[in-house]
């Protein structure tokens, strides 16, 4: 699993993903010694199981291991992100502790398991939670940027704009990637919570704005939302809706990318994940969540949805 480089006849070779055994493992976890590295095997074997890791082993000889791909989307990249904040984020204490009441949104679907278990609800939890904050930027980074890199290889409904606000962009990294491809967008707005863009970095054409976007959006020619609307129920939605209106000139634009749960409860690692992640919002924002803001999407002029996470 090591990632080295050396060079050979001045040239850089990289050495990736060798395969490593569970003790080789264990001396660069902890080089001055200790650890047990046949229970750190056990881990792995079933870490194997569910296709973290690839086994090598010749002859029933020493067993060792490598990354896949789905391991590889758990190692920071070259800017720093990776998939693994996204996983802390949601096995999180304060998140795990309302699975147990998750049947209560059965029988009392008007407050979430969540803020039974917490006594508010996650957002303002989260706000008052410095790391919570913090993992939660990290792990929206690093599951937004490949899904932007699909976004931007598939649509190209940003021609014609020249200032473009991400609501609920976090860290910036959506529109980071957005004008690194589109030149011909002159400013970039990431509008969210103050606590939120106070902890963002400076991104060159990007402003970061605090506020509430149930009060006012910044004006723009375009409207760019991932992953908001699913959290926030449908009279929330419909007031996000409104501001935007308000915000878009005639023939302006709205972009709404949204998980959409799926007709068909097939068994597809697809359906399978927008379930999963319906059931979360159920269990710690949104106890009860029909997604019928479509309807007050679609009546925007000019607006857009893009479905799929």
């Amino acid at each position: 699993m090591e990632d080295n480089e050396c060079r050979d006849g001045g040239k850089k070779v990289r050495l990736a993903n060798t395969p490593l055994s569970a003790s080789q493992i264990l001396t660069r976890i902890l080089p001055s010694g200790g650890g047990d590295a046949e229970n750190l095997q056990r881990i792995l074997r079933l870490l194997t199981s569910y296709g973290v890791f690839s086994e090598h082993r010749e002859f029933g000889g020493e067993r060792k291991y490598s990354l896949t791909e789905i391991g590889k989307s758990l190692v920071t990249d070259a800017e720093g992100l990776s998939y693994l904040p996204y996983v802390l984020q949601h096995h999180q204490d304060a998140l795990m502790s309302a699975w147990p009441l998750v049947h209560e949104a059965v029988l009392d679907p008007t407050i979430e398991p969540f803020v039974k278990v917490r006594g508010e609800p996650a957002y303002s939890y989260y706000g008052k939670m410095p790391e919570m904050n913090g993992l939660m930027r990290k792990a929206l980074s690093g599951v937004s940027v490949p899904f932007m890199t699909s976004v931007l290889d598939g649509y190209d409904g940003f021609k014609g704009v020249k200032r473009l606000v991400d609501v609920g962009g976090s860290a910036g990294d959506c529109l980071r990637m957005i004008l690194q491809k589109h030149r011909f967008i002159c400013e970039g707005i990431n509008f969210d919570l103050p606590e939120v863009v106070a902890e963002a970095p400076s991104i060159p054409g990007v402003t970061h704005i605090g506020g509430d976007m149930f009060k006012s959006i910044p004006v723009a020619d375009a409207i760019f939302m991932k992953w908001v609307l699913t959290t926030w129920t449908d009279d929330e939605c419909k007031l996000i809706m409104e501001n935007c209106y308000k915000a878009l000139p005639a023939g302006g634009k709205l972009i709404a990318c949204e998980p959409v749960l799926p007709d068909d409860s097939n068994e597809s690692q697809r359906t399978r994940a927008l379930l999963e992640g319906d059931i979360f919002v159920m269990t710690i924002y949104r106890a009860k969540d029909d997604n019928s803001f479509y309807f007050f999407l679609f009546i925007l002029p000019g607006s857009y949805a893009l479905s799929g996470r």
